[in-house]
């Protein structure tokens, strides 16, 4: 799960990390009075939407008065801002973060993320500051100095000493950037983050760094421990579709192709989606009903994929475990009873109880493609499409 910027400082000033002076709003009125609060020579307006680059969209302004920072808001709230990270459809802007600016002596990089191929936490810093760091990662590794972090001994004194002084910061620096570190990886481990980042952390002519922007990813596996966090979702920045499927605990994610994908297995959603692409294909989706799915998940399944108006073909590829090949027909030949499906729809199935579910989806009088396994099924799927 995402949050807002604003959201995210929240937490990081919970944890003793220094923030700018300034507040939310949703009214360009709110805008100003927050403007006034601050007195500042300088104000930040900034889009609060879950998406990088708003500064180079005509997101954030820079203004000198609590009446400019009214028009800017008014000027930004409401647009459908779009950013590299948006596509094309772009996001509305309903919120804006109104700041003290911020006098930048310098830009850097801070991030905790999970370094799957080590399975633990790894701290991110760099002095390239305020670009994406994925760029720098490409074109500068060594810029980047990282450390790894056991979980069961914490994130530890010297290794925040180890990154200052890898960083060429002065011995006064240090210990400044040790109390960011530290009080991020904390945020990074206490919260159940996927990603905690800074970017950029400036170093100000007074010495002192300030989180500049925030950006905190969380697990959601791990929300149920979380409900402070849980309440800070804003449906208004996911997919409708991905809202939908949420309320069916159902793991959905839209894509740019046109075959509609429901799988059980997240490793078997995959195979399928490449599978798809390989003949020539292009999936519209992830849609893993899980190995537990009941009857009622898997209609409501269906019914999302046919809400989506790029899906063209449908393909179902389940292979039944946990999850019974007629459990599974069942709720396809309810969904298909109670939905329009004007669409062709291929069917994999193998596992437990495959021939009742083969006999269930040939006895309903529904138009069904049955496939002999996945290739058949994917080539099954092409031809389709090409009809």
């Amino acid at each position: 799960m995402k949050i807002h910027e604003y959201q995210a400082k929240e937490i990081l000033k919970s944890y003793g990390l220094p923030v700018p002076k300034g507040g939310v709003a949703e009214t360009p009125e709110e805008a100003r009075r927050i403007a006034e609060e601050i007195k500042g020579k300088s104000i930040v307006v900034k889009a609060q939407i879950h998406a990088g680059g708003r500064g180079k969209g005509g997101g954030v302004r820079v203004v000198g008065s609590p009446e400019e920072a009214e028009r800017a808001a008014k000027e930004i709230l409401g647009m459908t801002l779009v950013t590299h990270q948006t596509g094309p459809a772009g996001k509305v802007v309903r919120k804006v973060l109104v700041e003290e600016g911020v006098d930048i002596k310098e830009e850097l990089y801070v991030g905790v993320a999970i370094d799957r191929s080590k399975a633990c936490p790894v701290v991110m810093v760099s002095r390239e500051g305020g670009v994406e760091i994925e760029k720098v990662a490409a074109e500068s590794p060594e810029k980047i100095v990282k450390e790894w972090v056991d979980p069961s001994a914490g994130f530890r004194p010297f290794q925040t000493n180890k990154i200052g002084y890898r960083l060429g910061l002065k011995p006064t620096q240090v210990g400044k950037m040790g109390n960011i570190l530290s009080g991020l990886y904390r945020a990074f481990y206490e919260k159940d983050c996927l990603l905690a980042e800074i970017n950029p952390l400036v170093l100000t002519s007074n010495g002192d760094f300030i989180a500049l922007d925030a950006k905190m990813n969380f697990d959601g596996n791990g929300l149920f421990r979380h409900k402070e966090i849980a309440v800070l979702r804003d449906i208004h920045e996911e997919a409708p579709l991905e809202v939908e499927a949420s309320k069916y605990n159902l793991n959905y994610i839209k894509l740019d192709g046109n075959v509609g994908c429901m799988t059980n297995g997240a490793g078997l959603a995959m195979a399928t989606m490449d599978l798809i692409k390989v003949v020539g294909a292009e999936p519209a989706n992830f849609l893993d009903v899980a190995g537990g799915a009941s009857v009622e998940m898997v209609k409501n399944g269906f019914k999302i994929l046919m809400s989506d108006p790029d899906v063209k073909v449908v393909f179902i590829n389940i292979f039944g475990g946990i999850l019974r090949c007629d459990t599974l027909a069942k709720g396809v030949v309810e969904a298909v009873s109670e939905v329009k499906v004007d669409v062709p729809v291929v069917i994999r199935l193998e596992g437990t109880n495959v021939e009742e579910g083969r006999r269930i989806l040939n006895s309903s009088g529904l138009n069904f493609t049955v496939s002999s396994g996945m290739k058949d099924g994917a080539e099954k799927v092409v031809e389709a499409l090409k009809r």
